[in-house]
């Protein structure tokens, strides 16, 4: 049975999930009609943070253009990226080998950003139905989902989830917070 998160919700995957090794993070989104003259093109990028919540290296910026993580397991990979968000169903997906995750990452933050936002006129509040789910690899069962109910008329980028490392326990916190300023702005707040 899923879990249905509230936003600022922490949830121990240990309790509710004590078999899993390898999650798949679903992330979903449709667009409202609007005249922009552009298509929408939202990203899904991850973030892994060391202790300090900084990345651990320009390696461990995981988007588009860099899909894996730097370790030799590549224990996160990003799954390509959807350009159109269009058909039924998650738009981008992110797996992480939560056995494999090098010591040196205590957080994985994933967020979804507008591409070009500013040039094309589009903010989160033209975005409906967002959400982010975790899904076991193995069973193929979700285990919990997060739903984002904001409005953010004015944000470009939104942080959906961290999944975070504390006393040897991996841990999801459903974030839900929206940025001004597209994925620049989490670079600098992560840098």
């Amino acid at each position: 049975m899923t879990i249905s998160l509230q936003k600022g919700q922490r949830v121990s995957l240990k309790k509710v999930a004590p078999s899993l090794s390898a999650g798949f993070i679903g992330l979903g989104w449709d667009t409202n009609v609007t005249d922009t003259g552009n298509d929408f093109d939202l990203d899904a990028s991850v973030f892994l943070l060391g202790a300090n919540d900084k990345l651990v290296s320009d390696k461990h910026f995981i988007f588009y253009n860099n899909l894996v993580s730097p370790d030799s397991d590549q224990s996160i990979k990003l799954l390509g990226d959807n350009r159109t968000g269009e058909g039924e169903g998650d738009d981008e997906g992110v797996i992480v080998d939560l056995r494999k995750v090098p010591a040196d990452v205590s957080k994985v933050v994933i967020s979804v950003t507008i591409y070009e936002a500013d040039k094309r006129k589009q903010n989160f509040g033209q975005v409906t139905n967002a959400y982010i789910r975790l899904v076991d690899v193995q069973t193929k069962e979700e285990i919990l989902r997060y739903d984002l109910s904001e409005d953010f008329s004015i944000e470009t980028a939104v942080v959906m989830a961290e999944l975070y490392n504390k006393d040897d326990e991996w841990r999801i916190n459903a974030v839900g917070s929206g940025f001004e300023g597209g994925l620049q702005t989490l670079l600098d707040t992560y840098s």
